[in-house]
């Protein structure tokens, strides 16, 4: 029925028909100014609101200003195609039942402020070329604005969606203000596009939140919002800035493959989570600040420099690409809101471990751009990393230790010094039953030959001895002829060279061990020399000559003995004296000096062997002793 086409008195007589609660139909009609005005004051009650039960306006045009504020709709509202040119207020209106806006359109500003929808509310392809205002608005039900036109601002400030709100593919060409809003239900942005700024302060998402494939040209500030459940940013495209300053995930947050153009700051953001940002593309210097239980960054691409800051989490870079310098640092003390005013985020509410930085692994990265500060590297997997040599390792970077205890088999003691997770898997898997105390691989860990296990240690020691970290280059030293040790492809002369350079001094590297062969060594040749090397007595010159008579050349020659070989028991040559003998001539043989002591054919032999072997052991205690205490 077109009102505006009906004469005054049919139209009077029509109107008076209706009474508050009644059912309408003007699908199709056009309501010029007016018009609707005494449609809706038939329909009022006692309070002068209009009470409406089904209402169908599909296709409608509404030419002037129109106002249902305050109106109740009891039943089911329709106003699928229709056209508002004016005004159109929807201020405090209720729909107790589902209403539905499919494709209509909104040419002037439309205001659904602190309206209530209490079914669902299909907004799905409307357009809305001027202001829409849903300020307070609630939706008991579900909310559809997939496809929607936003060409101008859009406010849904402190709105309530209860159930699922989808504004999938939905473009917003003006400022969007979803600041204090309240998503109970899953929110659903895919695909949307953000022309101008949005703005979701302290909005709180407690259903899934997707916003995979959406654009935001503009500012796109999620500051103090609370994702309590997990949030998808998957493929999504940051052409402005990006703000997550105070931003909590108490799940997961996935920006796999986003790209951030121009964002400079990312964070601090709290996730109690795993924040993952494999694929993700940043593509100027950024800051990245986030406390998380996990932080995913295989595959990430940093094209220019970056600072990740980094609380509590297990960060994985695998395959990740730096073209400029990145450093990963171990953030000592809580974040702190970098707006005002500033606060000190409660990380307590998200994560409760220790807030130490765990790498997990560098695999297919290139590490000449990479800058690690205080970073607990115990687990860290270095296999199929390139210029290792390069890694720049700062501050407290902690790595994995051999384990320490008494064993009944050989050997009976591991020396206590950093090792690589490699070499734990290694020993995991070589060892078996011995292997008590080394870290088992995980499955997806590559199996490595000791070569290969060689070659990490080999380019980490460069990097640490670039770093000035000669003591635990000196470990990584170690572990690298142990490998080489193990290595059956190397040549037997080869590894048994370096089992003797082991057993002797640790590879040149423990002090004990050389000092305990030392000791071992002069004990020998002090009791060799008491028990055979010393003469039995000390040989006294002797004067020999012929007699010859008056006045002829007397001819006398002074000779010393050979030394005698003692001929009494093994008990009765174990003097002091002889001890004391016997220490001073190996103790001059240590220095390479002769004691000058008479000695026996058995104590000569072992003077030179002394000289020879003892002062090699002295040697290797200081060079263990040096490479501990070297700068």
């Amino acid at each position: 029925m077109c009102l505006a086409h009906l004469p005054e008195a049919d139209r009077v007589v029509y109107l008076a028909t209706l009474s508050p609660g009644a059912d309408i139909d003007h699908c199709g009609t056009t309501f010029p100014q007016g018009i609707l005005t005494q449609l809706l004051n038939a329909l009022c009650d006692e309070s002068g609101c209009p009470q409406i039960g089904s209402a169908c306006f599909d296709g409608a045009t509404f030419t002037g200003d129109i106002k249902f504020d305050g109106a109740t709709f009891s039943g089911p509202a329709r106003f699928r195609g229709a056209m508002f040119n004016g005004l159109a207020g929807f201020g405090d209106v209720t729909f107790n039942s589902g209403v539905g806006f499919e494709g209509a359109t909104f040419n002037s500003d439309v205001v659904y402020r602190s309206a209530t929808f209490t079914g669902r509310a299909g907004f799905d392809l409307a357009t809305f070329a001027s202001l829409a205002g849903f300020d307070g608005a609630t939706f008991n039900g579900p909310a559809g604005f997939a496809g929607a036109m936003f060409n101008s601002d859009a406010w849904f400030s402190r709105a309530t969606f209860a159930s699922r709100a989808g504004f999938e593919r939905a473009t917003f060409t003006g400022s969007v203000g979803f600041d204090g809003a309240t998503f109970t239900g899953s929110a659903g942005f895919d695909e949307a596009t953000f022309t101008g700024d949005v703005v979701y302060r302290s909005a709180t998402f407690t259903g899934r939140a997707g916003f995979d494939r959406a654009t935001f040209t503009g500012l796109a500030w999620f500051g103090g919002a609370t994702f309590n459940s997990d949030a998808w940013f998957g493929k999504a495209r940051f052409h402005g800035p990006a703000g997550f300053d105070g931003t909590t995930f108490t799940r997961d947050a996935v920006f796999n493959e986003a790209r951030f153009e121009k964002v400079s700051h990312v964070g601090p953001l709290l996730c109690g989570g795993r924040v993952v940002l494999d694929g993700a593309i940043f593509q100027e210097p950024v800051t990245v600040e986030i406390a998380a239980r996990q932080v995913s960054c295989a595959r990430t691409r940093w094209a220019s420099t970056a600072t990740l800051h980094l609380r509590y989490a297990d960060l994985d870079l695998r395959d990740a690409v730096f073209e400029y310098p990145v450093l990963v640092a171990a953030r000592p003390d809580p974040f702190h809101r970098r707006s005002e005013p500033p606060a000190l985020l409660p990380e307590t509410e998200v994560v409760s471990e220790r807030p130490g930085v765990r790498l997990l692994s560098v695999g297919g990265v290139d590490a000449a751009q990479l800058v690690l500060h205080d970073i607990d590297l115990s687990g860290c997997r270095f296999a199929g990393a390139v210029h290792l040599d390069q890694l720049k390792v700062d501050g407290w970077c902690t790595f994995a230790t051999a384990p320490t205890g008494w064993y009944r088999r050989l050997p009976w003691r591991w020396s206590r010094r950093n090792t690589l997770s490699e070499e734990h898997h290694w020993r995991a898997r070589t060892a078996g039953s011995s292997a008590r105390g080394w870290t088992p691989p995980q499955l997806d860990a590559p199996e490595l030959k000791p070569a290969a296990v060689a070659a990490l240690y080999r380019q980490l020691r460069k990097s640490l001895e670039d770093g000035k970290n000669e003591p635990d280059a000196a470990d990584f030293y170690y572990g690298e002829c142990e490998m080489r040790r193990h290595d059956t492809l190397r040549p037997f002369g080869e590894r048994t060279l370096l089992t003797v350079y082991w057993a002797l001094s640790g590879y040149g590297l423990r002090v004990t061990r050389a000092l305990g062969w030392l000791l071992a060594a002069m004990a020998a040749s002090v009791l060799v020399m008491v028990l055979w090397g010393l003469p039995a007595n000390n040989p006294k010159p002797q004067t020999t000559g012929q007699q010859v008579g008056a006045g002829q050349d007397l001819t006398l020659t002074t000779d010393t003995p050979d030394p005698r070989n003692p001929t009494s028991a093994l008990t009765e040559r174990v003097t002091t004296e002889r001890f004391e003998k016997g220490l001073r001539v190996v103790i001059n043989s240590v220095i390479f000096r002769s004691s000058g002591q008479d000695l026996t054919t058995a104590g000569t032999y072992t003077e030179m062997t002394s000289r020879l072997a003892e002062p090699v052991l002295l040697g290797l205690a200081v060079l263990a002793v040096r490479s501990r205490v070297k700068r």
